[in-house]
């Protein structure tokens, strides 16, 4: 019997590996990614480029750049860049320089007043309000305007003047003449440009009038020879409308083809609705770490690997569905339990005295740095007298399965010594402000001979080596798990109160004095972080990446 494993293949890369055996496109698999500059990208774009960078790469292609840049109104070159960024940073490359629609403008322009040649395009004065209101609806077929049956040199006049800029904005548009009885309200007379005078970030003022989407997308990626246009499902039912302008134009015939986009819970994927809480300052810019963009979460913490290892994960799927913000979470923690250092930060310090071990005495114990990375080494870190826990490690009188510290209750410190605590002193307000214990001499971790035994190990920090710094710990943007789910709510009804929580008084051990921005820490026993890339010298931030439990695995039965 056959043990060998055996791959499993998503319905995109059958279609790839069938076109290539049949010597469709002479054999050349060229993809493209063409975002529009009108925002960050969210961790749906993630899984789209992975999808066409991925499919190129395995089927020895290549992928476009392209931004779709036909709205000049929504678009600027800082998308732009924070899009090429986020692209590298994920470690992809495009072919060649980057392309923009725009690029296009004038081949495209030529190619509307070819199906005005052929009789299938027209200028129309109708309003937005009447072209909709002839346009019908799925089950009522659509009615003319009064323009439709202009002449070809009517059109063809009029096209040009629009181009030279005699009418105001919103006069005429320029459609396509195909059906108006046709089930798919796509067909129904679409739009192919409309007059708008507002400033490109690449053309400047140079023209007034802008392709529509659905017109450039298809005939871009006929220009470049893109073999496989691989779009969301959103764009289904666009895809007649895609082969209609490119059968007509008789150009290079570009195939689109959809997948399932990626749906999560407890977040909002649509870049107007990001762009909202950016405006309306319900988070701190686009790469806040809530958010669910690229640049949020490299600012966050999670690594390129570990979404890529999640947009593997999810799959392509023909059909929509949503996917737990828990698997993601699972994704990112388990890339960064591999090259995260482990280190020992007390979120919520309590003070502890060591009364027997010597004032003034210090001593460096060495800490594995990883212990999933044997290559990771040790380092040095300082244990003295006084020393910081987390308060919630101590309690005064704590339950049988409590296997942390209490009154006549043994504890080890993570790298070091047996702790038996002896008692411990409040403060006014009935809060525990010293814990006083004793150690076992014979006790250190490594080389312990005293016979003691503790159930628990705590992490701690020395007070005179202490480095105080800031923590941020985040949590999800949204409380409810489907924040649009009702069309008669606000979405923003749904944000999360608590999904921020900033905390002044944490003490770290003093080799993070030296953290730099993109390393990974594991906080033993509280979870993932990063240094924040405002922080500064005088002012260390480390933002909480993801916790340490493991929500996904478990409800999955994963270890």
């Amino acid at each position: 019997m056959d043990t060998e494993k055996v791959e499993s293949k998503n319905f995109l890369e059958v279609k790839i590996e069938n076109d290539l055996a049949n010597g469709v496109n002479d054999g050349r698999v060229l993809t493209r990614f063409p975002p529009e500059p009108n925002g960050y990208l969210h961790i749906g774009h993630a899984k789209s480029i992975c999808v066409n960078f991925g499919l190129a790469q395995k089927f020895g292609g290549k992928t476009n750049l392209r931004f779709d840049d036909t709205n000049p109104v929504k678009e600027d070159t800082e998308y732009v860049e924070s899009i090429k960024k986020d692209i590298k940073w994920l470690g992809f490359e495009w072919e060649g320089e980057e392309l923009y629609a725009s690029d296009y403008f004038d081949q495209l322009y030529a190619m509307a007043v070819q199906l005005i040649e052929k009789g299938l395009a027209y200028v129309d004065d109708s309003t937005s309000e009447e072209i909709a209101a002839h346009k019908g609806s799925p089950t009522v077929p659509g009615k003319p305007t009064p323009n439709r049956s202009r002449s070809i040199e009517e059109n063809l006049d009029l096209f040009a003047r629009m181009k030279a800029g005699e009418f105001p904005d919103g006069a005429k548009v320029l459609r396509a003449k195909i059906d108006l009885s046709s089930p798919n309200m796509h067909l129904r007379d679409p739009l192919m440009y409309r007059i708008l005078r507002a400033h490109h970030h690449r053309t400047g003022d140079d023209w007034v009038i802008y392709p529509m989407y659905d017109f450039a997308h298809g005939q871009s990626d006929s220009i470049e020879g893109i073999t496989h246009s691989i779009c969301t499902l959103e764009f289904e039912n666009h895809r007649p409308l895609y082969d209609w302008f490119i059968e007509k134009l008789e150009i290079f015939p570009s195939k689109q083809t959809e997948f399932a986009r990626l749906n999560l819970n407890y977040t909002v994927m649509s870049k107007r609705r990001l762009r909202q809480l950016v405006e309306e300052g319900h988070v701190n810019g686009w790469d806040d770490p809530r958010m669910p963009t690229i640049s949020a979460f490299r600012r966050r913490g999670y690594s390129p690997a570990s979404i890529r290892n999640f947009a593997q994960k999810v799959g392509v799927a023909r059909r929509d569905n949503v996917i737990d913000m828990a698997l993601l979470e699972f994704s990112v923690r388990e890339d960064l339990n591999k090259v995260s250092s482990r280190v020992m930060g007390v979120l919520d310090p309590v003070k502890l005295v060591i009364t027997n071990f010597p004032e003034g005495k210090e001593e460096l114990l060495s800490i594995e740095n990883n212990p999933e990375d044997p290559e990771s080494g040790s380092r040095e870190v300082p244990f003295s007298r006084e020393l910081y826990i987390e308060r919630g490690d101590f309690m005064e009188d704590p339950p049988k399965k409590f296997f942390r510290l209490g009154p006549g209750k043994n504890v080890r410190l993570k790298g070091a010594y047996i702790l038996h605590c002896e008692d411990f002193s409040k403060d006014e307000n009935g809060e525990i402000s010293e814990i006083r214990c004793t150690y076992y001499e014979d006790s250190k971790s490594g080389s312990d001979t005293s016979g003691v035994k503790a159930k628990g190990t705590l992490h701690w920090v020395s007070i005179p080596h202490a480095v105080k710094v800031e923590v941020r710990n985040y949590d999800r943007l949204f409380s409810a798990e489907f924040p649009m789910a009702d069309p008669e709510k606000d979405f923003k009804e749904f944000i999360n109160p608590n999904s921020l929580e900033v905390l002044t008084e944490v003490y770290v051990e003093p080799a993070l004095q030296s953290a730099k921005v993109g390393e990974h820490y594991q906080f033993m026993r509280k979870g993932y972080y990063c240094l924040d890339p405002d922080a500064t010298e005088n002012h260390l931030v480390f933002n909480r990446t993801v916790g340490l439990r493991d929500s996904w695995a478990k409800k999955h039965g994963k270890k």
